[in-house]
């Protein structure tokens, strides 16, 4: 794989270095005793022509010289990058088997080749989100039918857009963080046959006055070519990344992600004929130029009294007025058919804590469903917790002590004006709408049954 990695999902590697292995035949250097094989010939008998000796194949004769190796009945097969079997020609194979009778060197039992198994290597698919507080990488290769299997991954607070609310500008300590970040990322790129790749920035990257230059700069120390995607392309790959965890008997959602310098929130009406793929059901959506950083930056993250709390929580209330589209599912808002779906580290670290969990555990916070009492019973108590308090519990620790209230604002806010009985966690997001879609457009999924 090349030094630069295309950011719009268009990496290209060798056809090479794509290749699965098929079918080879495999011919030992040498047959030992009691292999069955042609023996060594003798050198005290007398030359000429090598005795016939018939045996029996299919119904027909078929004769063989002592000596002289028999043709091979099956060639080998390999798989090429495209998946096509292409068989490989018998020449190379038929001049081996006669080199070494010539040569007296010993051949297998009757020139049968052992075979290895059929192996079809999986293509391999990449993902990364440079975020204004996150710097993820998934490496996933498919499963079946709108599925994939998680390979290696990579996750580290960079906090790209810290400072940046109050100057515009990305500092050059959170550039060097994230560039640290994804030097790593770029080694475990490198180091496997990627079929295609994407690798995006968002909101830090988007509003930085040197967003761009930034961006060069990754380039040059990094090798990798991110792209800035908008807002819209942002929501969009949060739904299609949670689209599993939508409930089959509900009828409509809101999903959120609120991240570290914005929040995207769409509007999704599942009551007719589900498409395969969810983000076709987004009737409206919006991105509030808000998130856990840059609202914490505002009204500070260490000390929160209620005042603040509530002041950070009608700050977010106002730009979702603004939202026109934020009725297009009223008739459905508060019933039994309705839920919100939350992706962030926010609604995660709740979750956590709602467990009373010793370490994080993805694997009980994806998909758990909290009601409207546990939710609330949570956010009061982080409330009353001190930064030192948050800072002690494993699910927040110190990198999100001091970001964790903010983000309790925000989904208040958005509670506030979509109520509903219930919140689906998912410890999920941008990565995995990204991998969803690149994997589909490649026709991966095509062949399975819906």
């Amino acid at each position: 794989m090349s030094r630069g990695l295309a950011a719009s999902g268009s990496v290209e590697v060798p056809a090479a270095s794509r290749q699965s292995p098929g079918v080879e035949a495999a011919w030992p250097a040498s047959a030992g005793p009691g292999d069955g094989g042609p023996q060594q010939p003798n050198p005290n008998a007398p030359q000429g022509k090598g005795r016939k000796r018939r045996k029996r194949k299919r119904g027909r004769k078929v004769f063989a010289r002592d000596g002289i190796g028999q043709k091979p009945e099956i060639q080998g097969r390999e798989i090429s990058g495209n998946g096509n079997a292409s068989v490989k020609p018998a020449v190379s194979i038929k001049a081996d088997a006669e080199a070494a009778a010539q040569t007296g060197s010993a051949t297998p039992s009757a020139m049968q080749p052992s075979l290895r198994p059929l192996h079809r290597e999986l293509p391999v698919f990449a993902a990364l989100d440079l975020g204004t507080n996150n710097c993820r990488l998934l490496v996933a290769i498919p499963q079946r039918h709108g599925q994939f299997r998680v390979i290696d991954a990579f996750s580290r607070i960079v906090r790209l857009g810290e400072g940046l609310s109050a100057s515009g500008r990305l500092s050059d300590a959170a550039m060097d963080r994230a560039v640290e970040a994804l030097k790593i990322c770029g080694d475990k790129l490198r180091n496997r046959k990627i079929r295609r790749a994407r690798l995006i920035a968002t909101e830090a990257c988007r509003s930085a006055v040197n967003g761009q230059e930034f961006l060069e700069r990754v380039e040059r120390e990094a090798g990798l070519k991110l792209e800035i995607i908008d807002r819209q392309t942002e929501a969009r790959l949060a739904v299609s990344g949670c689209g599993s965890l939508v409930d089959r008997s509900t009828r409509g959602v809101v999903l959120f992600d609120i991240g570290g310098g914005s929040s995207e929130i769409a509007l999704i009406d599942v009551s007719g004929r589900r498409s395969p793929r969810l983000a076709n059901h987004i009737v409206s959506w919006t991105s509030l130029p808000v998130g856990v950083v840059s609202l914490a930056e505002r009204y500070g993250g260490r000390t929160v009294s209620r005042q603040t709390f509530q002041a950070m929580v009608d700050d977010v209330a106002a730009r979702l007025a603004d939202f026109e589209g934020r009725d297009r599912l009223d008739h459905l808002v508060a019933g039994h058919d309705f839920h919100l779906l939350g992706t962030s580290g926010t609604v995660t670290t709740l979750a956590g804590v709602h467990l009373d969990l010793e370490r994080y555990d993805r694997r009980r916070v994806d998909g758990l469903w909290m009601d409207n009492g546990s939710v609330d019973l949570m956010i009061e108590k982080l409330i009353g917790w001190d930064f030192e308090q948050r800072v002690a519990n494993p699910c927040i620790g110190a990198d999100r002590a001091d970001l964790v209230l903010a983000g309790c604002a925000i989904l208040q806010a958005i509670r506030g004006v979509w109520p509903s009985e219930r919140l689906r966690v998912a410890d999920r997001g941008l990565r995995e709408g990204i991998l969803s879609e690149l994997m589909a457009d490649e026709g991966m999924w095509r062949g399975d049954r819906q």
